[in-house]
């Protein structure tokens, strides 16, 4: 496997993470209500402890895009 190979492989792996990302944003942005209301249903969170878990997810999400696929290709593009 060759170096150029596995950057490429990191560079997609980042693209398709940071796309679900932006998609899991947008769609609490606009549908922050009815999501809410079928996760109140299931677990009884009021909508400030629903707020804190969903920035919480986003936030330990977007640090295992940077740790784990970015800093790689990162590094995988210096050494080339």
């Amino acid at each position: 496997m060759s170096v150029d190979l596995l950057a490429r492989f990191f560079l997609w792996c980042s693209i398709i993470n940071a796309g679900l990302l932006i998609f899991v944003f947008l769609l609490i942005k606009v549908a922050h209500g009815w999501i809410y209301s079928i996760h109140g249903r299931w677990f009884s969170v009021t909508e400030e402890q629903f707020d804190q878990i969903i920035y919480r997810m986003m936030l330990s999400y977007k640090t295992g895009l940077f740790i784990f696929n970015l800093v790689p290709y990162v590094a995988l593009r210096i050494i080339m």
